[in-house]
């Protein structure tokens, strides 16, 4: 029950947030909007108000606008004409198909400034938690549980800092001030070139001395106004991760088997919920940046295949004609229905691993 509330409060916020954005855009830019539903097929109950039907449908899986004159082929009257979404100038339409992906950003956006003012953001101390045998630094003398806190008299406050400045240090001696339980002793280290994975699999060389993060987190708040900034620069590290995951999976780098769909996403929503609400909240962030970016892939039948096809009709001064269109409509649509079959089958072979 608990799992099934956290997908309910997930899905709907996400795709309402979706809609929102199109809807928005639409009265902005003079479209009347006919239908704003949140989930697909039966309806469970509706009312009409500024002359728009607002929905809640029986399948939570999505939503969707309806838009007066969504097809050039819809029969209006003189009246309805200059509140046709096809009458529009090409313009006013892609700003229209942009707002949904925009909105998601937006929504993570949010999310994430709320969460970095109100619980902070999670910065990894720089404590060990395994020393890697025969490495550099079990040579050195470095035990589970030293907090490295310098580096050649440069201090240390996050993992992240520990890092770097071994990597800088590109295999030359350096200097660690320790501190191992009341004491602070010096170790010298000196990093080797080592393979490891990045977070990809892909394997990478670079200056390591062997040792693996407790993994012990701490939160600092982050003033509002700084909260804005950092909020922004999440989001979009988070688009840049999304794509380059894409090309990966293009490239097969990513295996197929790491997407997730329906099912996976409904663990990690009741695992984030029990977790809290600050969690919960950074996971549907994530999340609302993957739609974003998802919805902005050039694929038929989505947003980014809209605004493709719009690129092209500015490039060619012309509408691209119906059968184009329709053309590509159906290879859009098996092509995502190809994708759920994928993700659908992932979820299944990781319940039955889990239960295995």
């Amino acid at each position: 029950m608990h799992t099934a509330l956290a997908v309910i409060i997930v899905l709907g916020v996400l795709i309402f947030f979706h809609e929102l954005g199109h809807f928005l855009m639409a009265r902005w830019r003079g479209v009347k909007v006919l239908v704003f539903s949140l989930g697909f097929g039966p309806k469970i109950f509706a009312w009409v108000r500024g002359g728009t039907e607002y929905r809640l449908s029986a399948i939570p899986l999505g939503g969707y606008v309806k838009l007066l004159g969504e097809s050039p082929s819809d029969e209006l009257s003189p009246e309805e004409i200059k509140y046709s979404f096809s009458h529009k100038p090409l313009k006013d339409r892609a700003l229209i198909v942009l707002a949904g992906p925009v909105a998601n950003f937006v929504l993570a956006w949010i999310f994430f400034v709320l969460v970095f003012t109100f619980q902070g953001k999670p910065v990894y101390i720089p404590q060990v938690g395994q020393v890697l045998p025969d490495s550099p630094a079990a040579q050195a003398g470095l035990q589970p549980g030293d907090i490295i806190i310098a580096i050649d008299g440069k201090q240390v406050k996050t993992w992240d800092e520990l890092n770097q400045l071994v990597k800088k240090a590109a295999g030359r001696p350096i200097k660690l001030t320790v501190k191992r339980g009341e004491q602070e002793i010096t170790l010298l280290v000196k990093p080797e070139i080592r393979e490891a994975k990045n977070i990809f699999g892909e394997t990478i060389k670079t200056p390591m001395i062997g040792i693996v993060s407790a993994g012990k987190a701490i939160y600092q708040k982050v003033a509002p106004h700084k909260a804005f900034v950092e909020g922004l620069l999440m989001v979009v590290a988070l688009i840049k991760l999304t794509l380059v995951s894409i090309v990966k999976l293009i490239e097969r780098v990513l295996p197929l088997s790491t997407l997730g769909g329906p099912i996976f996403i409904a663990q990690l929503a009741g695992e984030q919920a029990q977790a809290g609400v600050w969690a919960l909240m950074s996971f549907m962030a994530i999340l609302s940046v993957n739609l974003g970016v998802l919805n902005l892939l050039p694929i038929p039948m989505l947003d980014g295949g809209h605004l493709f096809m719009y690129v092209i009709e500015a490039v060619i001064g012309r509408p691209i004609p119906d059968k184009a269109k329709e053309m590509a409509m159906r290879v859009g649509f098996a092509l995502l229905i190809l994708l759920m079959i994928v993700v659908f089958y992932n979820d299944i072979m990781r319940l039955l691993g889990r239960n295995g």
